[in-house]
């Protein structure tokens, strides 16, 4: 099992003996999730830590999204709840980059790959999520390459 993966599995059994609710039903959803994906591929498939950061990343969006539409129907209290279930799988997340440094990223990137107008935004913007992955949300990351690209 990967570290995540371990990490994951010890903290589902201190939330279970903390008795942490809310803890622990967003710990067995997420597991829940990952066994799905391994009975997808095989029995004897591992997930890799980048499956398991996406699969994170896919929660946390669908908490995001849940959310807006609860606050849209007027029930706050159910909105709330699933903003905190996304704060408890944001801990799994690493570290997001400043935006100082995504544009200090971006400006490195396209000097190396030679963007001079709009015309090199996408390959700008391939070349900078792949240094950037799970660090950095891709619309902070376009609009930063945007940004850069229209001073130019």
């Amino acid at each position: 099992m990967t570290n995540l993966g371990t990490r994951i599995a010890n903290d589902l059994v201190t939330a279970m003996k903390a008795k942490d609710e809310l803890s622990l039903s967003v710990l067995r959803m997420l597991k829940s999730s990952m066994q799905l994906v391994v009975a997808e591929h095989s029995k004897d498939y591992e997930l890799t830590e980048d499956e398991i950061l996406t699969l994170v990343r896919r929660l946390i969006k669908q908490r995001k999204e849940a959310a807006e539409m609860y606050l849209k129907g007027k029930a706050a209290d159910r909105a709330e709840r699933e903003l905190a279930e996304a704060r408890v799988l944001e801990a799994y997340l690493p570290a997001q980059l400043s935006l100082e440094k995504i544009e200090e990223i971006v400006a490195e990137t396209a000097k190396a790959v030679g963007a001079t107008s709009q015309k090199d935004m996408g390959r700008l913007m391939g070349s900078v999520m792949a240094k950037v992955k799970g660090q950095a949300d891709g619309s902070t990351v376009r609009n930063a390459v945007s940004s850069f690209l229209s001073k130019l």
